[in-house]
């Protein structure tokens, strides 16, 4: 089944009713096999689209030419965007619908484009009017994903019910110049102008010598904007550094040891907006030590959209009492 995610098939033309093979066992002489006539369409090439205003809404360039064999008798245009825009004024040609996050895949919001009409072989064509995206207010680094198709494309099993649009229907207008055509898909960056704050929470520990204790350590991203980072990547890494006089008998399980310290992840490649994360320690207090500290705190690598510095880091403080053996 085909879904937006997934990729393409990298050809949409047929061999000929015989193979060479079959030439040849006819007595044929092996020639070259036509390939039958076939539509091919591809998308202009788009640049990268850089700070956008929340609330503001921008216009998206598409191009679509023809660059088979045939006339396509039709054309979808499929418009993929993740969760820090919307689309504005959907034409009634359109429809759209959300597909939610599932198997490590960011939310997408999406819209189907279909225009009736023939794709002429050698024409670039552009919407009469381009759609328009609308960033909402936790817009940040955002992925806009264009594929074009010459047959109705399926939905993907967990979208929701697509809803028409209601604008004017719009078509496809032949233009002189469709840009570098490049491929039946397209992938864009679009960044916006907004800041996300993350912050950390400690905690405050108490107990005697031999205890275990329990710490639990807090991030969250107070927003505006959600925060989203390439793939294969955590947007951010929290270091949890225990109180001196205690070893870790049970690290939460998004951390990794690194020396004294345990960085830790999140647990996808975005973190929402107002979307906060615990990470639950076990420590044994081994002895007391005198004024006793540990922390937690933002890894080091930059964060140009999280531009208050000051709750990056807290202290864990550690308050041992007695000794004894009881264990909590």
């Amino acid at each position: 089944m085909r879904v937006f995610s997934a990729s393409r098939p990298a050809s949409r033309t047929a061999l000929g009713a015989l193979s060479a093979a079959a030439l040849i066992a006819l007595g044929a002489a092996p020639a070259a096999v036509a390939e039958e006539a076939a539509p091919e369409l591809v998308l202009g090439n788009i640049a990268p689209i850089d700070n956008v205003k929340p609330g503001s809404s921008l216009d998206v360039p598409v191009s679509v030419t023809n660059k088979g064999t045939q006339a396509a008798e039709k054309a979808w245009v499929v418009y993929s965007v993740t969760r820090g825009f919307d689309y504005a004024d959907l034409p009634s040609n359109c429809t759209s619908h959300q597909v939610p996050v599932y198997d490590e895949m960011t939310a997408k919001w999406n819209a189907v484009c279909e225009f009736d009409q023939k794709v002429e072989p050698g024409v670039a064509y552009a919407p009469e009017k381009p759609l328009a995206l609308k960033a909402l207010d936790r817009a940040l680094n955002d992925n806009l994903r264009l594929t074009v198709w010459d047959s109705a494309p399926d939905l993907d099993d967990a979208a929701t019910t697509p809803i028409r649009g209601t604008a004017p229907a719009v078509k496809l207008a032949e233009r002189s110049d469709g840009g570098e055509a490049v491929e039946d898909a397209v992938d864009v960056p679009v960044t916006s102008d907004n800041t996300a704050d993350i912050q950390v929470t400690g905690a405050d520990l108490s107990g005697r010598v031999g205890d275990t204790v329990t710490m639990r350590v807090t991030y969250k991203n107070a927003g505006p904007a959600w925060v989203l980072s390439p793939l294969d990547s955590t947007p951010f890494n929290v270091l949890v550094t225990p109180p001196a006089g205690t070893s870790v008998v049970d690290p939460d399980g998004y951390c990794d040891a690194e020396g004294k310290a345990y960085s830790c992840g999140t647990s996808q490649r975005w973190v929402d907006e107002d979307e906060d994360h615990t990470y639950t320690f076990k420590l044994k207090i081994d002895k007391q030590v005198t004024g006793a500290k540990g922390s937690v705190e933002l890894s080091p690598e930059a964060r140009p959209y999280d531009t208050d510095k000051t709750n990056d880091k807290a202290d864990i403080t550690l308050d041992v009492t007695g000794s004894g053996s009881t264990r909590r």
